[in-house]
């Protein structure tokens, strides 16, 4: 590419450390795999409706995390999710 430029971008140790990971099982480089993330991501965010949108992060109050892990420890499977575990036995 002739017409590069340099980024400078803080990120954390954990997606630091999938980066590598991934940079040494595929052979390729930092460059590119972050060029390629950065383009993927701007075109579905061109091209997909907002609501279709999954943020790799939700942040929620301390309060609204207390009360998601309370339901979830309590909830009973609904019909259709047994039906999607067992397909295939």
């Amino acid at each position: 590419m002739a017409n590069e430029i340099q980024i400078s971008a803080l990120i954390s140790q954990t997606t630091r450390e999938l980066m590598e990971k991934h940079v040494r099982q595929t052979g390729i480089k930092k460059g590119h795999l972050v060029e390629q993330a950065i383009l993927h991501h701007i075109q579905a965010l061109d091209e997909l409706p907002a609501e279709y949108i999954v943020h790799p992060r939700i942040v929620v109050s301390r309060k609204t995390g207390d009360e998601m892990l309370r339901e979830s420890e309590s909830a009973q499977p609904t019909p259709a999710l047994r039906e999607l575990m067992r397909d295939g036995d």
